[in-house]
């Protein structure tokens, strides 16, 4: 695991280099899946844009409910901290990480919010379905960002990985781990793969998303009990993103018996 890489004599951390590889990947694919729906290049950039600054908040406040516990003791201690070591400690440790859900449910609900404020850029249903193809992709890379970080580690196991040295996160060092970030990672990639051929084929068209919460909250929900880092929260026994998983695939589920509801309504009007 690599944290960081020397480029030109500046440290430079490896993790947000494969994000940003993973949202130029992601970026061309809906380029190439739109260019022949008159959606262009800018539009796409765009959409881009809305999309990663409510992905930046969202990702930061879900890994602050991760340390609820924390916060509600910063709030009980406010008079040992001068107000500047209260907001860093707040923001700066508290709400500091980013947690993948929290990306991808806040990016979701800016595009949302631009497709109800104005449509010149985002174009609903037919942009919603080249991004939930392009989700796993970014995710795939990004994940590889966790591996080579050291973040997001597995459990203690006899095929794995050993590091040494690693500043950002000393659980990992010198404890044979499950690699599970790189399984994750692959699964993400045939997840893609999937939903790619899905849209080629243009099936599930304008629900891609839906497909998208059924499969991905299947997967993360599984390999959370693979991960041995404790700074995720817990609630019940299960993880934050495993809580997450559910409500996904419950929303998922509500979406699809609306859909047959108002298709057997349709129906049942020609009928009569």
């Amino acid at each position: 695991m690599y944290p960081f890489i020397e480029i030109f004599g500046r440290s430079i951390g490896t993790y947000g280099i494969m994000a940003a590889i993973g949202m130029f990947a992601s970026a061309l694919c809906c380029y190439l899946l739109l260019r022949k729906k008159e959606v262009f290049f800018e539009d796409i950039a765009m959409t881009g844009l809305i999309f990663a600054a409510g992905a930046v908040i969202g990702a930061h406040i879900v890994y602050g409910f991760t340390n609820t516990d924390k916060i509600i003791t910063l709030f009980l201690n406010i008079k040992d901290y001068n107000f500047i070591s209260f907001v860093q400690t707040l923001f700066g440790n508290y709400f500091g990480g980013m947690v993948f859900y929290g990306g991808l449910i806040g990016g979701l609900i800016a595009l949302v919010i631009s497709d109800k404020v104005s449509q010149k850029y985002f174009r609903g249903h037919v942009m919603f379905d080249a991004v939930a193809v392009s989700i796993p992709l970014f995710h795939t890379f990004g994940r590889i960002g966790c591996f080579l970080g050291g973040c997001c580690y597995g459990v203690p196991c006899e095929v794995g990985f050993t590091v040494h040295g690693n500043t950002l996160y000393p659980a990992v060092n010198d404890v044979n781990r499950l690699p599970i970030q790189l399984i994750e990672s692959g699964l993400n990639l045939i997840l893609f793969f999937v939903l790619l051929v899905l849209y080629k084929k243009r099936k599930f068209q304008h629900r891609m998303l839906i497909v998208y919460f059924y499969i991905y909250p299947v997967i993360r929900f599984t390999d959370e009990f693979f991960r041995g880092d404790e700074i995720r929260g817990f609630l019940f026994g299960l993880s934050t993103s495993q809580i997450i998983s559910i409500l996904l695939f419950v929303f998922a589920v509500a979406v699809t018996l609306t859909d047959l509801a108002r298709s057997r309504a349709g129906k049942t009007g020609q009928a009569v």
